[in-house]
């Protein structure tokens, strides 16, 4: 008998994708009575589930961030230990994206799934990297799925911004970073390239660094800017207080910004963005095509982002491949 179509045991609904035989959904934007949650990021981990499947990390980061309105009972899952669920066996493999996030490793019938969340191949110190998992049928975003995007290394962008640092010392160095895991990562490189000065951090970054901090990352010196002289010092803040008032304590701020839509131009003038670093915790197009070719899945679907781009190119190399279409997943807290 051949296999079933997986359209039959897993697919795209009102809440989001649901897996018919383990009767869960994975990343659901609406509240769902069972939900596994990818990551920690708040376009996929939502409030208001019953019972909710994920690592710690992300179980942490999600009552750290939803307070005290978050889910219901929360049950984690070490990576790579695999959990019955009714009909279905599934595991969580590291994903690269951020702290804590997962792909969704699901076996059913003699078929294996693999749901991949957000996720990067590049190296980050401050999250385990991406686990290939071959598999029949794979679900990948596209958030950057055009050949135009093709990330810089991320520590060649930390020198371009060390260096801009050495060329404006009377300025206040400010770059847009999001709060959750870019932050982070961006300290870490800048420690992993020997600058050791304080970093200085918006209040609305603090919670979630010292988190990462309290999990072992040596993060350095990250205080809170206070009444401290910032002339040639490095400050992160949210992307929506580069220019606000808020920046009007800096030093003849120089505006900075760490995303992969800095590889666009236009977004970076959009922005005020004199710094533009390229630093993204998303898959480029050479990186999804590598991954797809490694993985030797038959069927691609695509959640979100360029959708129609990748699955041209999947069924031109002769793969089975959809747009789900799926709501809710936003490209700009990249």
């Amino acid at each position: 008998m051949p296999p079933a179509a997986f359209e039959s045991w897993l697919r795209p609904e009102g809440s989001g994708l649901y897996c018919v035989p383990g009767d869960f959904y994975i990343d659901p934007h609406a509240p769902v009575e069972r939900a596994v949650i990818t990551h920690g990021h708040s376009d996929h981990a939502r409030p208001g589930h019953a019972h909710v499947l994920a690592t710690e990390e992300t179980l942490d980061i999600m009552r750290l961030r939803l307070g005290t309105w978050n889910f219901g009972s929360g049950q984690s899952l070490s990576y790579d230990t695999p959990l019955q669920v009714k009909d279905v066996t599934i595991r969580l493999a590291p994903a690269g994206h951020i702290l804590g996030s997962a792909q969704v490793v699901m076996e059913y019938r003699g078929q294996r799934a693999v749901v991949s969340g957000d996720y990067k191949r590049s190296a980050d110190p401050t999250c385990l990297g991406f686990e290939p998992v071959p598999c029949d049928l794979f679900v990948t975003e596209a958030t950057f799925g055009l050949p135009v995007f093709h990330h810089e290394p991320a520590m060649s962008e930390v020198r371009k911004l060390l260096t801009s640092l050495r060329d404006f010392p009377e300025r206040t160095h400010q770059i847009g970073v999001y709060g959750l895991g870019k932050c982070q990562r961006l300290i870490a490189l800048l420690r992993e390239a020997g600058y050791d000065r304080p970093i200085y951090l918006h209040g609305a970054l603090r919670s979630v660094t010292d988190y990462y901090i309290s999990k072992g990352f040596a993060l350095g010196d990250v205080p809170p800017i206070g009444d401290a002289p910032l002339a040639g010092e490095i400050v992160l803040c949210p992307p929506s207080a580069i220019g606000d008032r808020w920046s009007r304590r800096l030093v003849d701020p120089l505006a900075g910004f760490a995303s992969g839509w800095m590889r666009i131009r236009g977004r970076a003038r959009q922005r005020g963005v004199e710094l533009p670093l390229v630093i993204s915790d998303h898959v480029d197009w050479p990186e999804l095509t590598a991954t797809i070719s490694e993985l030797g899945a038959g069927e691609i679907w695509v959640t979100h982002g360029r959708e129609q781009a990748l699955v041209h190119y999947c069924k031109t190399i002769g793969l089975k491949a959809r747009a789900l279409a799926m709501v809710g997943y936003e490209d700009d807290a990249e």
